[in-house]
């Protein structure tokens, strides 16, 4: 069984924020199909290697250690897959999503933006260079619906908001000059739902038991996503269940 129909095989892929829910969950689902050949995994702290697993660190606050860990990935040949599930909502009592802009913090704004969106252009620099130029091959990265300007009603959560919706722009970016060069090439943006994670699990109170996902089916998902979009749909932003969201 495979997850990727409309991938060119044997797959080579890569995730970065491993370590996490939705990422180690990315992982576990990689390593079990039949159509991937390797994954490589990296977290701020590397774990063992296994079968098909090729372990490294990066590290956000040092893009030397993206473009080393790139340089690795560089040596087995073209990615057909890049996910980056990182992400940074609240750190405990030092940072919390804001209610009012009262609330704002220079430091906390700053490191919010590190994570959710300087990151992830990092990781975009030095790896979307490895895709594959003549098959299909995605970079999508971990967005949130609450990232969308036009579906904002709420308010509130401003660092999250504003970190997510940089990183919407820098997609849509990466999307026009990636289609350039690399003509079966695309980039998206995911919204995986309300994950059961330790991201979220203090703001569950409100969500329906049928709308709060384990990892692992949070990730089956959103490879099922990834697995039916095309090159029209890159630079597009799209909800667990394929459904695109507006920026």
């Amino acid at each position: 069984m495979t997850r990727f129909s409309s991938f060119s095989r044997p797959l080579r892929t890569a995730v970065v924020g491993a370590s996490g829910g939705i990422g180690g969950a990315f992982v576990e689902l990689l390593v079990s199909d039949a159509a991937v050949e390797s994954v490589h995994v990296f977290s701020r702290r590397p774990l063992p290697a296994g079968n098909k697993l090729f372990r490294g660190r990066i590290d956000y606050d040092e893009e030397a250690s993206i473009a080393e860990a790139a340089a690795m990935v560089k040596e087995g040949g073209p990615l057909d897959l890049v996910l980056v599930a990182t992400g940074l909502l609240h750190d405990g009592a030092a940072l919390q999503p804001e209610k009012s802009f009262r609330s704002l913090d220079a430091g906390n704004l700053t490191r919010s933006f590190q994570i959710n969106a300087v990151g992830p252009g990092l990781i975009a620099k030095h790896f979307l260079p490895l895709l594959a130029r003549d098959r299909k091959a995605v970079f999508a990265a971990l967005s949130a619906r609450v990232g969308s300007i036009s579906d904002n009603h709420l308010g509130g959560w401003y660092g999250y908001r504003a970190t997510k919706a940089a990183l919407n722009m820098m997609i849509r970016c990466m999307a026009i000059e990636t289609g350039r060069n690399r003509k079966q090439a695309f980039c998206v943006g995911l919204h995986p739902g309300t994950v059961d994670s330790r991201l979220s699990q203090p703001f569950q109170g409100g969500v329906a038991q049928d709308k709060l996902f384990t990892p692992a089916i949070a990730a089956s998902h959103l490879l099922a996503v990834v697995d039916g979009l095309t090159t029209g749909d890159s630079g597009k932003l799209f909800a667990w269940d394929g459904k695109e969201i507006p920026f």
